[in-house]
């Protein structure tokens, strides 16, 4: 069940942030949806691993490396999801950060509701 409000959090969150930046480009809300879901899935695959890789880096730059590997989840998203670009590597970590910020309160907020 979290991974399901996870998935809706994180497409809500894709759809909302594609309606505050121009540099985030969304298809349709079923588009935001499928990367929402992708999103999901790299989040829950790749990027523990990552954050495993790139750990001495992310201690190095005192937790601001993390930044690059949640924008780099985003991209990988967006890279595979025909309808959903995100262009620019600034705009990119803008997209994450509050993708993540929206996303988590939102899967709060439901997991809270589906109580």
């Amino acid at each position: 069940m979290a991974l399901v409000l996870t998935w809706i959090g994180n497409s809500l969150a894709i759809y909302a942030v594609a309606y505050l930046m121009r540099s985030v480009e969304v298809a349709s809300l079923l588009t935001a949806f499928v990367a929402g879901g992708v999103l999901t899935l790299i989040n829950a695959v790749v990027k523990p691993i990552l954050v495993i890789l790139t750990f001495p880096l992310t201690i190095l730059t005192l937790g601001l490396f993390y930044f690059l590997v949640t924008a780099f989840c985003l991209w990988l998203a967006s890279y595979l999801v025909p309808g959903f670009m995100v262009t620019g590597v600034l705009s990119t970590i803008l997209a994450a950060i509050l993708v993540s910020i929206i996303s988590a309160v939102l899967t709060t907020a439901l997991s809270k509701a589906s109580k």
